[in-house]
């Protein structure tokens, strides 16, 4: 999800970025008007383009970012499932462990009611 912003906080700023540039050397052109809007118009096709690169880019990179989470999560899920597994077989050893101390309590109080 973050990624998704600064994806989008870099479009933004590539754009405005984009504007500032164009008025600036629309405001500094040493060329005639006809020169300066041909060069306008062939840097707007130009940045045109690259913003159409962008969102490839950007899908690529969200796709790699994506298998890259997918990849992630099953480890840890692989590791969850270990642990739980272990979980239970140490548990269930204890519990043992538990229920043999108490037969022997249970023996050692049936032999003295006995005696």
């Amino acid at each position: 999800m973050n990624d998704d912003t600064h994806a989008a906080e870099f479009v933004a700023g590539f754009l405005i970025g984009a504007l500032v540039g164009a008025a600036v050397a629309l405001l500094f052109a040493p060329q005639p008007g006809e020169e300066t809007r041909s060069l306008i118009r062939e840097r707007g096709v130009e940045l045109g383009q690259r913003a159409g690169e962008l969102p490839a880019a950007a899908r690529e990179k969200a796709g790699e970012l994506q298998s890259q989470a997918k990849e992630k999560a099953g480890e840890l899920q692989s590791r969850v499932k270990d642990a739980v597994e272990e979980g239970k077989a140490t548990a269930a050893q204890k519990r043992q462990e538990l229920l043999s101390q108490l037969d022997q309590e249970q023996s050692k109080l049936d032999d003295l009611e006995i005696s």
